[in-house]
């Protein structure tokens, strides 16, 4: 069976299970070095074009949220939530864990989908997972959006950045998680907390990431 065929297969093949640095409550499958993977992946699955493994490592901005998740349970306990670009599942994981009334994990990489559903019965946690590409339709009607360090390039940064704010129009609370991405829209954000997280010395600059948890907010930042 090709890795294509058995997602689950090759992550389970490639990954160990670690404890989230920042947030040692949670655990996940993890690759041990970034660029070994993405060689990996890329040669196994035959297409250079294939999407980066994001799913295989905890980044910095979802490390913050999931420790904000952890600390403050009431922003979401009760609630329902969206984890946008779940990546590995870590924050929807911590949502799930602080009470979540339902929580949804959504990305378009269908090695993510199952690397979150792996993550969430890790965990013991349930979860609602889909790779619909949500950006192509209205968000989803929820009370909590979290998303990310999904601030990394223009592209994505354009397209996010309008739909977060349709989210926010019909209601819901935006939470981002960002170490100050190039393209982060810092002007519209109000800071909640910041936090020294942890990272994969291959992924990042530093093995320590200024990390912070903002709100999105309609005009500018409010401190």
């Amino acid at each position: 069976m090709t890795p294509r065929a058995d997602p689950a297969g090759f992550i389970l093949a490639n990954t160990r299970i670690h404890a989230v640095p920042h947030a040692p409550e949670i655990r996940l499958h993890l690759a041990d070095e970034a660029m070994e993977l993405w060689q990996k992946t890329e040669d196994d699955l035959g297409a250079l074009g294939l999407p980066p493994p994001f799913w295989a490592f905890a980044w910095a901005g979802g490390q913050a949220l999931a420790r904000y998740i952890l600390d403050t349970p009431e922003l979401v306990a009760g609630r329902r939530v969206l984890d946008f670009a779940t990546g590995s599942g870590l924050v929807a994981i911590a949502c799930a864990k602080a009470g979540a009334a339902h929580v949804l994990a959504c990305d378009i990489d269908p090695f993510a989908k199952a690397a979150t559903r792996l993550n969430a019965a890790l965990n013991g946690v349930p979860l609602e997972v889909s790779d619909a590409d949500l950006l192509q339709s209205d968000p989803p009607q929820v009370d909590v959006l979290f998303a990310g360090d999904v601030f990394y390039e223009k592209p994505m940064a354009d397209r996010v950045l309008p739909w977060l704010d349709r989210a926010r129009a019909q209601g819901s609370d935006i939470l981002i998680g960002d170490p100050g991405r190039s393209y982060l829209p810092k002007e519209r954000l109000t800071r909640l907390a910041t936090y020294d997280v942890p990272v994969n010395r291959s992924l990042e600059d530093n093995t320590i990431k200024r990390s912070s948890v903002f709100r999105l907010c309609p005009s500018g930042p409010q401190n």
